[in-house]
């Protein structure tokens, strides 16, 4: 049993660094994008305000260039995310173990965690301007999903006895910039539109970046969660409350 927590701590180790490693090549890939929006295909570069993450992931630049290198690192960028994600909500469903409302919450989570893991992976799998409408089908997927992965451990959080609430709070946190993101990416403005276009590409930057924080802090709370219960002991079984 102790073998498995070892393993498990790094897995949730590795789950931060897929969230930096999206940070860094990602950020990388904008340098190197070549051009053009999508209500603009003259501007000079990556524009921070006017493209989305997507536009890194394209064959082509909207202004017509190549987009090999920047396409490249988008998808190693995205895929290893989605990896961790999948890792991580393969890895935390026994913190829940204790309790039955908690655990079947922590299990249809995970679930739900791991489709929406496997749907950032097909957002890089498949380019926007290679198939739209099933690059566009995942971007719902990743997303929506999410929000009920992050509903399931808040509420599995609550009802546990031994994991910090203060975790809980902060998946709530995320919970309302998803929902208020997802408004816009169903009912916002049309991306055709300069001002459309900027919402929607600085409403995405938002909830990705705040996502990303939200996985990091939640993989650190797994980790230091089964940490503790390594020392303890317990593997599952805690007697005790871990204070946060």
């Amino acid at each position: 049993m102790k073998k498995t927590a070892g393993w498990r701590s790094k897995l949730f180790l590795l789950a931060m660094a897929g969230c930096v490693q999206f940070l860094v090549l990602s950020t990388v890939a904008m340098f190197l994008y070549p051009g053009g929006t999508y209500s603009d295909e003259d501007t000079a570069g990556y524009a921070f305000h006017q493209n989305f993450f997507s536009d890194l992931g394209r064959t082509a630049a909207h202004n017509g260039d190549s987009n090999t290198v920047s396409m490249v690192l988008f998808i190693i960028a995205l895929s290893l995310a989605g990896l961790s994600l999948i890792v991580f909500f393969l890895a935390v469903p026994p913190h829940f173990a204790e309790n039955r409302t908690a655990r079947r919450l922590s299990l249809i989570g995970s679930t739900v965690g791991v489709i929406s893991g496997i749907g950032f992976i097909g957002i890089a799998a498949v380019p926007a301007d290679v198939n739209r409408t099933l690059h566009t089908n995942f971007v719902y997927v990743a997303f929506t999903g999410f929000l009920l992965v992050v509903f399931c451990y808040s509420a599995a959080i609550l009802k546990s006895r031994t994991y910090p609430r203060a975790y809980a709070y902060a998946y709530f946190a995320y919970a309302a910039i998803l929902a208020l993101y997802l408004v816009i990416l169903f009912s916002g403005p049309e991306v055709e539109t300069t001002g459309g276009l900027t919402i929607q590409a600085v409403g995405q930057k938002i909830v990705v970046y705040t996502g990303i924080i939200c996985v990091v802090i939640q993989s650190y709370g797994a980790y230091r969660v089964e940490r503790w219960r390594l020392s303890q002991g317990t593997l599952g079984q805690e007697q005790q409350t871990l204070k946060s």
